[in-house]
């Protein structure tokens, strides 16, 4: 008989083709044979699955008609919502394939995302990125009331609250997501991984470009606070709770308020792994003199 543990664990995750257009395809097909098995396995989420997934042709249509009904109001129509999104994925590729390699991300670096469905149907961090990129479409098309109306949903619904200037990369993770906060010149690169309740802010009123740019493969924890126009370099870490107040090297780790580097500022402890996608948190503990409990 399987042991507790192996009973909870998440199956492993398959992996897609390598081709860019083939892994669209092969992502679709996944998630369609996902909602199929759950379907059958729980009946109670037969319509809700057939509504969602199944009765879609495609990834961005059911992607755009599951924003439409998570962010629609009284007043803001689910159907104008489906015909936005919807207009948006359909025709802009680099879209479809952030969104591809944000529910790949998230189904390879969380250990709790059972399947590719249930990122997409369940994630809000991955929900929020996804509306977040049609409004930052909307606001470089000056169609600016727009976007910051979609904002001020993403934010109500998701408890994400991201500028619509903001630019994000692609295979990002955001994780838990609640609280993330991410002021309107900061810049997010490429495969990083962001927990609950962080802040990429400004450091007061001033006009100009003010919030912080964070490098590929980037990971930082949980409640860390990142404040103004400053660099977090490729595949740096910086550790939960942490203050940020200056520009952190690449492939160091920064940890404590305010933040010092791991092996001090002169010579820096590097590692070679990406953290944004390993997401180790906590193996720069043995390496931290000062770390005492």
């Amino acid at each position: 008989m399987p042991s507790e543990e192996h009973r909870n664990a998440s199956p492993a995750a398959p992996h897609p083709p390598t081709d860019t257009a083939e892994e669209a395809i092969w992502l679709w097909t996944q998630i369609k044979a996902e909602a199929r098995r759950d379907a059958e396995a729980e009946p109670a989420l037969a319509s809700y699955l057939y509504s969602t997934i199944l009765s879609h042709s495609s990834l961005e249509r059911s992607l755009s008609f599951h924003l439409g009904n998570k962010l629609c109001s009284s007043t803001l129509l689910s159907t104008l919502l489906y015909d936005l999104f919807l207009n948006n994925f359909s025709t802009d590729p680099d879209l479809r394939a952030a969104s591809s390699a944000d529910l790949l991300a998230a189904r390879y670096r969380d250990p709790a995302c059972v399947s590719f469905s249930h990122c997409l149907l369940n994630y809000k961090g991955f929900l929020a990125c996804q509306a977040h990129r049609v409004a930052h479409k909307l606001w470089t098309q000056s169609r600016r009331p727009l976007a910051l109306a979609l904002q001020s949903r993403i934010s109500d619904v998701f408890a994400v609250d991201i500028h619509p200037a903001a630019k994000i990369g692609k295979g990002i993770l955001f994780d838990h997501a609640t609280g993330v906060v991410v002021g309107e010149t900061a810049v997010i690169g490429n495969n990083v991984s962001i927990l609950h309740h962080v802040t990429l802010g400004g450091t007061g009123k001033l006009g100009g470009d003010r919030h912080p740019k964070i490098g590929d493969g980037v990971l930082i924890g949980a409640g860390a606070t990142i404040l103004g126009n400053i660099n977090i370099g490729e595949g740096a870490k910086i550790g939960a709770g942490s203050v940020v107040l200056i520009d952190v090297p690449p492939r160091t780790t920064a940890v404590g308020n305010p933040a010092r580097l791991v092996g001090g500022k002169e010579q820096p402890t590097k590692h070679e792994e990406c953290p944004g996608e390993s997401m180790d948190h906590t193996s720069f503990i043995s390496g931290w003199s000062d770390y005492i409990i």
